[in-house]
């Protein structure tokens, strides 16, 4: 596995998931209101040991296969907390997800931590398109992607923890990525 890099923004920092963070996934991650809009794998209600489980036995792995990559946000104000986690993902469909407890939601974080993010998927691994399903009742994670200007391309029908309902798929190519960073750059 290459070696992850750490990631930092104005206000947060971007730690590799490590075992020892297997402990704030099960104490901030099970609350409805990060979990309704996730994929109907995710077991719910939430195994005591469900952390531990997802760390060990499924990021890391995949992490040390080269085929996710796995961050733990934290804010630079207290950096040894954490307040959520990002990931990146080589599947088609599917490259980046997030959460974040929501006592820190509303604050901008995570559009923070998805640029960096982003940059780290078209600059470090030079991927060519980023894909993001959602629930299209995710109202706050769709708001993060049209600001980053990405559009939508299709519909479908997803399970979640919540139940059946429409799954929209956001897409923005590495050409546009770049083109706005560069819109961004001009206008500062």
């Amino acid at each position: 596995m290459d070696c992850i890099p750490t990631l930092y923004t104005r206000r947060l920092i971007l730690t590799p998931l490590q075992v020892s963070d297997a402990a704030a996934v099960q104490r901030l991650f099970p609350q409805w209101e990060i979990v309704r809009y996730l994929d109907s794998r995710v077991p719910w209600p939430y195994p005591d040991d469900g952390g531990l489980v997802y760390v060990r036995d499924v990021a890391l792995p995949a992490m040390a296969a080269g085929k996710e990559w796995h961050w733990m946000i934290r804010t630079r104000a207290e950096p040894e907390n954490c307040i959520g986690s990002i990931s990146l993902f080589d599947q088609p469909g599917n490259h980046r997800g997030f959460w974040l407890a929501p006592q820190f939601q509303g604050n901008g974080y995570m559009r923070e931590a998805c640029k960096v993010i982003n940059t780290y998927w078209f600059e470090t691994l030079a991927r060519p398109v980023m894909q993001v399903p959602k629930a299209a009742a995710n109202h706050a994670s769709r708001k993060i992607s049209e600001d980053e200007g990405m559009r939508l391309t299709g519909t479908q029908d997803g399970h979640f923890v919540s139940g059946l309902m429409p799954v929209q798929v956001w897409e923005i190519t590495r050409s546009e990525w770049l083109a706005a960073q560069t819109n961004t750059s001009i206008e500062r």
